[in-house]
């Protein structure tokens, strides 16, 4: 139970530490010029997050770890810390738009156009699997699909607009 302790431990102040980095990379972009692109549905995406992390706590504090899914779960946090290193200060939580910035065509971003999107998805599931939350890893994928199938719309449509506007 150490070992669960820990792991749910470095989540959570893994999620803590990003957010706080959020925070401030937004607060830079805005001041050089970037706006927020429908922030209404970003109070659904921490409410899934934090609902999601918090039930972990609960359904996953006696059971041991998967040796098998905490080796992908590492994998994860390998193509995690790519994405944040690839965007660095443009590395957010929020939708934020950048105008006449090019987009960030390197690191994972040559391979997926949304990285951090598969890490979530990736995330949102095999955490649970890693203690056996076969049930809980299916609700939350379900849960998060929906919310991110609205968050890639919106983000796919502004990159669009950027585009338009570059004459791409």
């Amino acid at each position: 139970m150490i070992a669960t302790f820990a792991l749910l431990g470095f989540v959570t102040l893994e999620r803590l530490g990003e957010l706080l980095l959020a925070r401030h990379n937004t607060r830079t972009l805005i001041a050089k010029g970037a706006y927020e692109a429908s922030p209404g549905h970003y109070p659904l995406i921490v409410v899934v997050h934090a609902v999601w992390l918090a039930g972990m706590w609960v359904f996953a504090g006696d059971r041991p770890i998967a040796a098998e899914w905490f080796a992908v779960f590492i994998l994860l946090q390998g193509m995690r810390l790519w994405v944040l290193a690839t965007l660095g200060e443009r590395w957010t939580t929020r939708i934020i738009v950048l105008p006449g910035r090019p987009l960030v065509r390197t690191g994972p971003y040559r391979i997926f156009s949304h990285p951090n999107y598969v890490v979530v998805i990736g995330e949102i599931a095999i955490l649970p699997l890693c203690f056996g939350l076969v049930w809980y890893s299916l609700v939350f994928s379900l849960i998060n699909a929906l919310v991110l199938a609205v968050r890639i719309r919106t983000e796919n449509s502004e990159l669009l607009e950027l585009r338009r506007d570059a004459g791409a």
